[in-house]
């Protein structure tokens, strides 16, 4: 009896050191991209963006408030994701603070925005560090937060629709970030 304790614990010994060399291997493999949506607030945003970012294997996700992850809605439409990105907390009145953290750690940070001094999406070169700043669905990223950036990148748009989804636009950022990271 006390041979097969000792033998089912030993099983399950190996099968937790298993899952956790799958996890830092995962962990490892991460880009150095680190998407900020604590200004949004729509549920399928956040969850859309949680998704990609977990497909293109972004390092984190930044949101305003974690409770969110157990919204069914949530899950939902990012079919687990949050069971394998990292997603951390960061507070709208906490995004400067962060920003200047990630600034110090030698992170580039970029807003996507359309400004007078935006930077076409196909002609901009991700630095490998990269924070990107999304802003609120309608009222964009807030000029005290521009201030802060080391650039703002657009997407070229060509109809009369000036504007995307902010989930499809970050979708688009991460890929571009994404294909440029496998290129080099």
């Amino acid at each position: 009896m006390e041979a097969e304790m000792e033998k089912e614990d030993e099983l399950l010994n190996q099968s937790l050191q298993s899952r956790t060399l799958a996890m830092e291997k995962v962990r490892a493999s991460r880009q150095h991209l680190i998407l900020v949506a604590s200004l949004l607030d729509r549920i399928p945003n956040l969850a859309g963006l949680a998704r990609t970012c977990e497909v293109f294997k972004a390092s984190t996700l930044a949101i305003a408030d974690a409770s969110i992850l157990r919204d069914k809605q949530f899950q939902l439409i990012s079919v687990t994701a949050e069971k394998w990105l990292p997603i951390i907390e960061v507070p709208v009145s906490s995004v400067k603070h962060f920003l200047d953290k990630k600034k110090r750690e030698g992170f580039s940070i970029l807003g996507l925005e359309q400004t007078a001094n935006s930077i076409p999406l196909d002609r901009y070169i991700f630095p490998k560090k990269t924070v990107l700043v999304l802003g609120r669905e309608k009222e964009g990223i807030p000029v005290d937060i521009i201030h802060m950036l080391d650039a703002c990148i657009e997407i070229p748009q060509f109809g009369v629709v000036r504007s995307l989804n902010v989930h499809v636009s970050g979708a688009i950022a991460v890929w571009e970030y994404t294909r440029q990271q496998r290129s080099q």
